[in-house]
């Protein structure tokens, strides 16, 4: 079999870098240059990890099956995202997410930035996999086990799960927007009925059901807490040393997805936001607010036992931590401007009572 091509370094970090901020810098120049955004955005972050996984496994010369498998997981993640989300923009006409920073260079620019870092972090597990360090190649290195483990069958069951959840809720949610134009109408069929955000969930277990496939190259399965989190504990096996310490550590690329969208950009923004606008603007607030306490945040979870379980689990082990619940008398416009009036009334009132 032959040797892995070594680009730079052993571990095809500063190449997959310099090709991940090219290919982004070079969609960047088409939309900032001609305002042009139906090409760009998501679709460039999609396929960039396609372009990320082909290259890493071309890469490896030989690859084995494990890595062939892992790579072909990460190819059909980013296409299928890529594709959705360039059908999507064609049929709504933008990236509403740009507007008022189209003509704003750096505000732009951090935007593409932003986007560089996601898809090299979130690569991280396959780049690994596929470089030099990782291969256990040579008379003098153990061979790797075989393909088709129970690690592996996990790995292979939880994309599938995962694939097929983000797949039929993504499109789910985009047949009931398109048909729902007045913001009343509430999403709680399917996917939706167990879960508010189950195309979150199935990202998230997207990204961590890789670990088997990484893992299993030298060592035993462990589960994390929640079982539908498949994290492996890289033990003995012919990978060892920093390469043993280097697959160890991508396990950071899945954590900043899902801190991504559970503290930045997917959650903290559809949450509140959602529930404020639905309860200032009159749209369905009562039922919306009885489909917020009967129905998971992420977890998917029979809505007829969730909507009886104490606050305290579902503000646990369900996620649904206070920053995303929307409390009328705290967080709507409403309720601020009566609270301000009220103490300007009671200013006035002291006022004249000095008087």
């Amino acid at each position: 079999m032959a040797n892995p091509v070594h680009v730079l370094d052993e571990y095809y970090l500063a190449i997959t870098l310099l090709v991940t901020v090219a290919y982004q810098l070079f969609f960047f120049s088409i939309a900032f240059r001609f305002k042009f955004d139906k090409l760009t955005g998501h679709f460039a972050g999609g396929t960039n990890f396609v372009v990320l996984a082909i290259l890493t496994l071309a890469l490896s010369r030989s690859p084995d099956p494990r890595q062939i498998v892992a790579s072909v997981f990460l190819v059909a993640w980013g296409l299928r995202l890529s594709l959705f989300l360039l059908y999507r923009v064609l049929r709504t006409g933008g990236d509403r997410r740009f507007d008022g920073t189209r003509d704003r260079f750096f505000p732009f620019l951090g935007f593409w930035a932003f986007q560089m870092l996601w898809v090299w972090t979130v690569s991280l597990p396959v780049t690994v996999l596929n470089s030099p360090a990782a291969a256990a190649r040579g008379e003098h290195r153990p061979r790797q086990v075989p393909f088709g483990t129970g690690r592996d069958v996990a790995g292979v069951v939880l994309f599938a799960v995962g694939f097929a959840m983000e797949s039929a809720s993504d499109a789910q949610k985009f047949v009931f927007r398109s048909r729902n134009h007045d913001g009343a109408a509430i999403c709680d069929r399917g996917f939706f009925g167990w879960s508010r955000h189950p195309n979150y969930f199935g990202e998230i277990i997207i990204q961590f059901c890789r670990f088997p496939l990484l893992r299993s190259c030298g060592g035993t399965l462990t589960a994390a807490a929640i079982y539908m989190i498949c994290v492996s504990a890289a033990a003995d096996g012919p990978v060892g040393g920093q390469a043993f310490k280097a697959l160890y550590a991508t396990i950071v690329g899945p954590f900043f997805l899902t801190i991504l969208l559970m503290f930045v950009s997917g959650l903290p923004l559809s949450e509140r936001p959602g529930a404020k606008k639905r309860y200032e603007n009159g749209l369905n607030w009562e039922a919306y607010q009885r489909y917020l306490h009967r129905t998971s945040i992420l977890i998917p979870f029979p809505p007829q036992i969730y909507e009886h379980l104490p606050t305290v689990v579902k503000r646990t082990l369900f996620l649904e931590f206070p920053m995303y619940v929307f409390d009328p008398a705290k967080h709507s416009d409403a309720a601020k401007n009566q609270e301000t009036a009220g103490e300007q009334r009671r200013s006035g009132e002291a006022l004249r009572d000095t008087a």
